[in-house]
């Protein structure tokens, strides 16, 4: 049994990879990015599983998926949790697997040296708000976007590219409690904006972003 923190787990994810995707968010990051779309993401004493749940749990949705994408989180805060999950989703489907990380690519490159295969694609470097947004599946243009294996270069060739305005769509999942989760890039407004649009409407809205940084304050 090998322990994991998870935030959540969604299908279909449509606008973080090619075609109908499994996302997996990972729960914890030491390197907080500010700006961070996912900072409910940041803490890591919670959400304790085990990757063998939650490979059960993406189960009845593996025939029908199209591809991976892990999120956070920062998955290789989880390094053994991480090549534990892979390999099983590995041996389980043949589709292209994408992970997000906000660590350097030379940082991870010993783990990947270690675990060939497992990452078809790879998008690395921590999120800057202050740099320019105008690139395919990336938050600002210092990340950067890589390919590991055939599967990845043939399923993720196209993405490296400038964004289009059909890149910035949202997935938006919702929660028993009414909370409302949104998975995708935004352009670097769209967020504010939406909660301006909302409370026009006469709607109380308050944005993980903000309480996040109110229990780190």
């Amino acid at each position: 049994m090998t322990p994991v923190t998870l935030s959540r787990l969604h299908f279909p994810v449509t606008t973080l990879g090619p075609g109908r995707r499994l996302g997996i968010w990972l729960q914890g990051c030491s390197i907080r990015c500010p700006g961070c779309i996912s900072a409910d993401t940041w803490a890591a004493a919670q959400g304790w599983t085990t990757t063998e749940s939650v490979v059960d749990a993406l189960l009845p949705w593996l025939p029908d998926a199209e591809g991976i994408t892990v999120s956070g989180g920062e998955p290789f805060d989880q390094p053994d949790a991480l090549k534990v999950l892979l390999r099983e989703l590995r041996r389980l489907s043949q589709v292209d697997i994408l992970v997000y990380s906000g660590y350097p690519f030379d940082a991870l490159s010993g783990w990947l040296r270690e675990n060939p295969g497992l990452i078809d694609v790879l998008i690395s470097e921590p999120y800057d708000e202050r740099a320019t947004q105008t690139l395919a599946l990336r938050g600002s243009d210092n990340q950067r976007i890589h390919f590991l294996t055939e599967l990845g270069s043939a399923r993720f060739a196209s993405y490296d590219r400038p964004a289009v305005p059909d890149d910035r769509r949202f997935d938006v999942m919702f929660d028993a409690d009414g909370t409302v989760w949104l998975a995708g890039i935004p352009a670097r407004d769209d967020i504010r904006r939406l909660g301006e649009a909302m409370r026009a409407l006469g709607h109380d809205v308050v944005f993980s972003e903000a309480k996040s940084s109110e229990a780190l304050s």
